[in-house]
């Protein structure tokens, strides 16, 4: 255990000795860049807004006033659960080394390929999601060749950044954080003041689906995949835990607060967009809802600067996943999991960042999409990317909120076991509340990896049940019984400070 009389940096870093990892990268971000880069994760700028359309077509306005503020309830539950294990374990594998930790090396590499699976996902989701954005409103024909082109772009832009230094995104996460918040005030207090409105009880009352083949109850359910996607990223905080100062109190509170902030910044400006609405049908059946609904409640000119607003959020959202993915890549290859593990483990002298760790982030995110467009292009009878884009987002969600079950059913059990004692293994706990936050936490992340597999979303089923059989088969003939898990990169301190040296140089 760390001395007490120790400063903060000493504590964080007597902390991390005693997993056996050497401080590489550097610690230089606050609370507040904590908290920031999960809050622009979650970005409620993004996944509420390039999923509106989803929510909307499936329950109506009851999937932006109830299905919400439900979905927020229970996502809760599992932030909660995940911060107790974050200021436990506070290091860069996060929820692979939890995992690890708790079950095993087995559950450990299966957790880490779903959290990266997921990531990878939401990455894709995030910047193709901003280029459809940003292609138009740089005058250019929305083709996807040029999406591709602006999507490309976009990516470049995120590696650099990140491949340049932590300094750097930790204080454009900072400014997205105030960003994203200004920019729900001007959308609500835009809409409060100039745009007509419908009834408060219509928010609550109106039953509207497109979703003729299933009852309406069913149809709104699928639609809380916005809500739910839009809560993904969160485990942030966790992976950036290593360059966080005072990681084990200021790092569980970036998750928690982060999903607290999106959660209201977010039903409220869902609120007024949704009362805004002047003729459903028509809305509905809208290239961009979101968009269309600005723009016949306060002109094109206000929607062009809403758009471009928009489409910066999802800018800064896009740099922070990759920011979280590139430290999970590092951390896992940093334990021999990835191929070519040795490279992708290698920190930058000079920018002390995982630099390959990042362009394999962006390399990964770039042909995703690829991939979805030469799905289209040799089934184009039976594939569109209206119909894939949803299965993108329901890949990430499953993927991820997976990769955060995992950790948490291990916990589970070592606490019936008498292994693990909340009030014992980390100074931000749940005490006596720990066993049941994460039953519930479980019980909601088994829902909905059922719900979104099922009818209209069965493509995310198979893509993500076909990639899940491939890493089973993959870890049974190549992995099991060579892989340890985590693994101390020294035994002694002398030769963790011997490390840090070489990058004090």
């Amino acid at each position: 255990m760390s001395d007490p009389g120790l400063n903060q940096g000493q504590r964080d870093k007597e902390a991390l000795h005693d997993f056996g990892y050497a401080q590489q990268l550097l610690r230089e971000m606050g609370g507040f860049s904590n908290f920031a880069i999960s809050f622009s994760i979650i970005s409620v700028l993004t996944g509420a807004v390039t999923l509106y359309g989803v929510g909307l077509n499936a329950g109506g306005p009851v999937v932006m006033s109830i299905g919400w503020p439900l979905v927020t309830l229970f996502v809760l539950f599992v932030a909660a659960a995940l911060a107790e294990l974050a200021s436990a374990i506070p290091t860069s594998g996060a929820l692979y080394h939890w995992a690890s930790l708790l079950g095993g090396p087995a559950w450990g590499w299966m957790t880490a390929w779903l959290n990266l699976l997921g990531l990878i996902a939401a990455i894709a989701g995030i910047d193709y999601g901003c280029a459809q954005f940003m292609t138009p409103l740089l005058g250019l024909e929305e083709t996807p060749r040029n999406f591709m082109m602006v999507f490309g772009a976009l990516l470049l832009s995120h590696a650099i950044l990140n491949h340049v230094g932590i300094r750097t995104v930790a204080r454009l996460n900072d400014f997205s954080a105030v960003y994203h918040i200004v920019g729900v005030a001007v959308v609500v207090l835009a809409l409060a003041f100039f745009a007509p409105k419908q009834p408060v009880s219509w928010l609550f009352t109106k039953t509207f689906t497109t979703v003729k083949e299933q009852p309406y109850w069913f149809a709104f359910l699928g639609g809380l995949l916005q809500a739910q996607w839009t809560y993904t990223g969160y485990d942030a905080s966790a992976h950036t835990i290593e360059e966080t100062k005072n990681a084990r109190v200021s790092a569980p509170w970036g998750i928690y607060l982060s999903v607290v902030f999106s959660g209201i910044a977010g039903y409220i400006m869902l609120l007024f967009v949704t009362l805004a609405i002047k003729d459903l049908d028509a809305t509905a059946g809208a290239p961009n809802p979101f968009v269309y609904i600005f723009e016949q409640a306060l002109g094109g000119t206000f929607g062009r600067v809403v758009l471009w607003t928009v489409t910066l959020a999802m800018w800064f959202c896009g740099l922070s996943c990759i920011t979280s993915t590139s430290r999970m890549i590092f951390a896992f290859a940093r334990d021999g999991g990835m191929p070519a593990s040795r490279r992708l483990a290698a920190v930058s002298r000079r920018y002390r960042t995982p630099a390959a760790a990042v362009w394999l982030s962006a390399l990964l995110s770039f042909l995703l999409p690829c991939l979805i467009l030469l799905l289209v292009a040799v089934f184009p009878a039976n594939l569109n990317f209206s119909k894939l884009y949803p299965a993108v987002t329901g890949i990430s969600t499953i993927g991820l909120y997976l990769s955060y079950g995992i950790p948490l059913l291990l916990k589970v059990r070592a606490i019936r076991q008498g292994v693990w004692v909340p009030r014992a293994n980390g100074p931000w706990n749940l005490g006596s509340w720990s066993l049941p936050v994460n039953v519930v936490a479980l019980i909601w992340i088994a829902f909905i990896t059922v719900l979104f597999v099922l009818p209209p979303n069965e493509l995310t089923g198979y893509i993500f049940g076909g990639t899940f059989a491939l890493l089973i088969a993959f870890y049974w003939t190549r992995v099991r019984g060579r892989f340890r898990g985590p693994v101390p990169q020294a035994t002694t301190r002398s030769e963790l400070l011997r490390i840090e040296a070489e990058f004090e140089k």
